[in-house]
């Protein structure tokens, strides 16, 4: 039986987005209108999320066995659009994945992309192969970006610092 964490919900309900979270009166629109909801067939479901959130039910969603409720969600924005009430669940979505990273519990593929892009600035670097084949269909060639630029941008979120190191 799951527990209430009545400081996890407030540190939710408190943040100036997760206080929109209470607006939330699980007409389910989210779920059914969530592309990745769709193609796992319901395995990832938005309104669950909502209500584990709002309840303060934290066991429910952190945890290795529970990765796939925060991180399945791809901020496609498509629950924002079309929710009544106008609840920020993308952000919201974000701040459980934010304290996901904090508490060490994000995927190690995220991890590996966040650190690519610390690296290269980009989270999948140029191929050659994709490069001869732009040229071969006449398509320009992709501007490589500053990375110098980028990684002073991260530094000061300090984006390295909340990284766990990949072993």
């Amino acid at each position: 039986m799951a527990t209430i964490d009545f400081e996890f919900r407030n540190q939710i309900l408190s943040n100036d987005i997760g206080n929109t979270l209470a607006y939330c009166y699980q007409c389910a629109t989210c779920s059914g209108a969530c592309p990745v909801a769709k193609v796992t067939e319901g395995r990832y479901n938005p309104r669950r999320l909502i209500l584990d959130a709002l309840l303060g039910l934290k066991d429910k969603i952190f945890g290795p066995e529970n990765s796939f409720n925060i991180w399945g969600c791809t901020i496609c924005d498509t629950c924002d659009e079309v929710c009544p009430q106008k609840v920020e669940l993308t952000e919201i979505f974000t701040i459980l994945k934010n304290m996901s990273i904090e508490r060490g519990e994000a995927p190690s593929h995220y991890i590996g992309q966040a650190n690519a892009v610390l690296e290269h600035a980009k989270a999948i670097p140029m191929q050659p192969a994709i490069e001869r084949r732009r040229s071969q269909l006449g398509l320009d060639e992709i501007m490589a970006p500053d990375v110098n630029e980028v990684k002073k941008l991260l530094e000061a979120t300090k984006l390295a610092e909340k990284l766990p190191k990949i072993e």
